[in-house]
């Protein structure tokens, strides 16, 4: 009867430390797998006209169980532009509030930074990217009066989950659509298209039959 009870108390305490050693590891997975995760990035290919990733804007943090990543894409010139992807790593995707507010966030962001967003102007929809993503967009005329003078441009917000990744996407984009400063009356959409364009002309005849920058997002 010793010998049992010994073999069956041995027994136990194999089964505890395999128990144990299971949950340390599921532990370390948990927590290494939050401090590297997938995130949203344009080819370097795709980069044409200007465009290229402005190191100095893109940031990012990391935690146990996610954290987000943002990169931001520049072109110069006499009609600047910008889009910044920032992808979000959490335990559970955010649901469509949570990603519009994300949004809001980013476009009260750059009121901040003297822009100025013409809500009367604004257009709302979905589109299918060539990631094969569902987005929500929100689209508006603005100003930019951090300059003198000021100048017209225009923003887009667009959004969405991919759920290959476990990541949810948020891009926001600025295009400066005239030139004031040097006198030029021209309105020049260009760094506009280049970031909102596909082949079904979403935004416009000038836009379709091209991928624009958001459409190049590659997410998984």
């Amino acid at each position: 009867m010793s010998v049992t009870r010994d073999r069956g108390a041995g027994e136990t305490r194999i089964y505890t430390i395999i128990a144990i050693f299971v949950i340390i590891v599921i532990i370390f997975a948990v927590i290494f797998s939050g401090t590297s995760f997938s995130h949203a990035y344009i080819d370097a290919t795709v980069l044409t006209d200007g465009w290229h990733e402005n190191r100095a804007e893109s940031d990012g943090v990391l935690q146990w169980f996610g954290g987000w990543r943002s990169i931001t894409y520049t072109t110069d010139g006499s009609y600047p532009a910008n889009l910044t992807v920032t992808t979000y790593k959490m335990l559970v995707l955010m649901n469509e509030q949570e990603l519009q507010q994300k949004t809001t966030e980013a476009i009260e962001n750059a009121i901040q930074q003297g822009i100025v967003v013409n809500n009367t102007t604004m257009v709302a929809g979905e589109r299918l990217l060539q990631n094969e993503h569902v987005t929500s967009y929100v689209v508006y005329d603005g100003t930019d009066n951090s300059k003198t003078p000021p100048e017209k441009i225009k923003i887009i917000g667009e959004v969405w989950n991919c759920g290959t990744a476990g990541v949810s996407v948020v891009c926001i984009g600025i295009a400066q659509i005239t030139d004031n400063e040097h006198n030029n009356s021209v309105i020049d959409t260009t760094s506009w298209y280049k970031i909102v364009s596909d082949a079904g002309g979403t935004f416009g005849d000038d836009a379709e039959g091209t991928y624009g920058l958001i459409d190049n997002v590659i997410c998984h």
